[in-house]
Formats: structure tokens, C-alpha cells, sequence
């Protein structure tokens, strides 16, 4: 008996080391003469891990307040003795890759469409236009990301940032109704914040950095709807372009490497633009997604929604590193996205 029990807190032991090797704290620096406070510093620029170290420029070191060129060239060096910087065979990546979990969107059609949900470490983007079922798509998932799920899928925590206040916690509990969960405790796991201007969205993303750091392994995924709203407003003209795609690039790589510093899943919803010169080339869609290649090279899968008959909505990938182009049919209900009733 005592030696099960033994055993058992050895496999709790080990699942914890393993939950916890995901990403190496930033306060491991520290055996390699950094001192508290430059991490300090660091961390308040949401920089929480070795790995955000590795990502982020000597540049962007050196406008942090307080950290000196020196400084810079230290910390790169003792991250430098950290990691195993450069290549590995593609078995061993195969092998991290294992991690990937995914995330249902409530419809099995949408899911077998996306090979099995929203995948982590990845950006899935969903566009179309007003009434195709994006902000719903968005709902739905607030509450399927806490069921556990297939592959040993835990179930976890989810961070909602709204940029065109169209979240709504009375449509969570609609949802939670169709699956038996508690409300309450259904909403304690949503953290939700509102953006207002696309400054102030780049800055939260440094403090939902910071909250994954906090929580190892709590939460699951984050959810940006819509990326573009606030960009569209910020920036106006063909002069404020350049740097309209500059700040949106960023934001997008961003996103991309706290997918991967954390192992999440980031979905994002964007919006459609009439294309004029479509007309010209005799395109059958003369819509496309905003945001230009920028958006179109930074999301991992996209995939197009446009309006069926009825409550129905048809899905398609528009673009995927490991999925064919298909397309899967889904409705909106009440209990939110599920599949379509022939």
C-alpha cells in the first residue's frame, strides 16, 4: 500500500517536472550572475522566460529602462550557455511536437475540418464578413476550452481580449448550459480584458505574458477578436500604412511567440474588405480578409466563414501548413457553434 502511494506521488512528481520543463524561468539567470533586479526589469517588459529572451532583439533589450549595453551582452551570454542554441534532427522536434494539444469548437464537422480543433503553439485565424458566425465562434470556444478533450487534453483557462465590445458573459452561460457546467465557475475561468486603442492592445499582451508565466500550464488559450478593428481605426490613408502593417506585424509575431514560449493556442478573428480592382479580374469572391500578406503570412491556418441558408455557415481553409482545402458546414445555436442539421 505504502509502496503505491509511493508511487503515485513519484508519477505526481514527474508529471509536474514535466508541466514545468515546458519553459525555463527567467530566474534561473540568476546562477549565471544576473542580478534580481535587471530580471526584475525583464519581467516587466513581459519577458518571463529564457526562451523570450532568445526571441526578443539586442535593440529591444536596450530600450528597457535600465539595462545597459553590457547588460545586454550578459544576459545573451548566459542565455547563450542555457539553451541548446541551433539545430535539432527533425525526430527530436517530432518528439516536442507531442506537446501540440487542440481544442474542439464545439462542431465535430468544423473540428474534423481543422484536424481535430484549434491547434496549439500555432496562430488559427477565422475571417469573413458581419453575421458569419466569428464572434460566436469565439464564444463557443471560451467554454470547449475548459472541457477536457481527446489525446489526454486537460481542459484550462482562457484569455479573451475584445477590441470591438462585442463580449458577452450571458452568451457563455447560454453555451455552459448545452455542456452542464457550472456558470459561475465557468466564467471564473475566462479573464477578459477590453482593448481601446492598438497601443493599449500590444500592451496587454505583455501582461497576458506575464499571467501564463504566473500560471504554468493553467491556460489554454487566448483569443483576439478582432485582431485589425483597432489598426483600422489608429491608422487612416495610404500615408499611415507602412507603419499600420509595422505595428500589426509585430503584434502578430508577438502573439506567435507566446503561442509558442507557452504552449497556447491563439485564435484570432479578423474582417473583410470590398476588393475594387476584383471586378477587373473576374475574381468569384471580390471580398477579402484586411491586413494584407502581413496577416496572411503570420497566421498558421485560416480559414474563410461565409453564410449558408439559414443558421448555417459554411468553413474553409483558405490557408494551412498541413490541412487540404475543404470545406466542413456548421450552425450557429443557441448552446453556440455545433454541426449543421442536414
Amino acid at each position: 500500500m505504502q509502496r503505491d502511494q509511493q508511487l503515485t506521488t513519484e508519477e505526481d512528481y514527474l508529471d509536474g517536472v514535466e508541466e514545468e520543463s515546458f519553459f525555463q524561468d527567467i530566474d534561473s539567470l540568476q546562477n549565471h550572475g544576473i542580478n534580481v533586479a535587471d530580471i526584475k526589469k525583464l519581467k516587466s517588459s513581459g519577458i518571463c522566460t529564457i526562451k523570450g529572451i532568445q526571441m526578443t532583439t539586442r535593440k529591444k533589450l536596450l530600450a528597457i529602462k535600465g539595462i545597459s549595453e553590457a547588460k545586454v551582452d550578459k544576459i545573451k551570454e548566459a542565455t547563450g550557455k542555457m539553451t541548446t542554441n541551433g539545430f535539432q534532427t527533425a525526430l527530436e522536434y517530432s518528439d516536442k511536437r507531442k506537446q501540440v494539444f487542440r481544442i474542439s469548437s464545439g462542431s465535430e464537422e468544423l473540428d474534423k475540418l481543422l484536424g481535430g480543433g484549434m491547434e496549439s503553439m500555432a496562430i488559427t485565424e477565422v475571417f469573413g464578413e458581419f453575421r458569419t458566425g466569428k464572434t460566436q465562434l469565439s464564444h463557443t470556444l471560451c467554454v470547449t476550452t475548459q472541457l477536457p478533450g481527446k489525446n489526454g487534453y486537460s481542459g484550462g483557462k482562457v484569455v479573451f481580449i475584445d477590441t470591438e465590445n462585442t463580449f458577452r458573459p450571458d452568451r457563455l452561460k447560454e453555451i455552459a448550459d448545452r455542456f452542464n457546467l457550472d456558470h459561475g465557475a465557468m466564467l471564473d475561468n475566462v479573464l477578459y480584458a477590453r482593448a481601446y486603442t492598438s497601443e493599449h492592445q500590444m500592451e496587454l499582451l505583455d501582461c497576458v505574458a506575464a499571467k501564463f508565466h504566473e500560471e504554468p500550464g493553467v491556460f489554454k488559450l487566448l483569443i483576439v477578436d478582432s485582431i485589425m478593428a483597432l489598426f483600422r481605426v489608429d491608422f487612416s490613408g495610404r500615408g499611415e500604412l507602412a507603419d499600420r502593417q509595422q505595428k500589426l506585424a509585430q503584434m502578430l509575431s508577438r502573439l506567435q511567440k507566446i503561442s509558442e514560449e507557452y504552449n497556447v493556442a491563439v485564435f484570432i478573428t479578423n474582417q473583410m474588405t470590398a476588393d475594387p480592382g476584383a471586378t477587373m479580374s473576374f475574381q468569384a469572391d471580390p471580398k477579402k480578409p484586411i491586413g494584407g500578406n502581413i496577416i496572411a503570412h503570420a497566421s498558421t491556418t485560416r480559414i474563410s466563414l461565409r453564410k449558408g441558408r439559414g443558421e448555417m455557415r459554411i468553413a474553409k481553409i483558405y490557408d494551412s501548413p498541413d490541412m487540404p482545402e475543404s470545406e466542413a458546414t456548421f450552425s450557429i445555436t443557441g448552446g453556440g457553434i455545433a454541426d449543421a442539421k442536414e
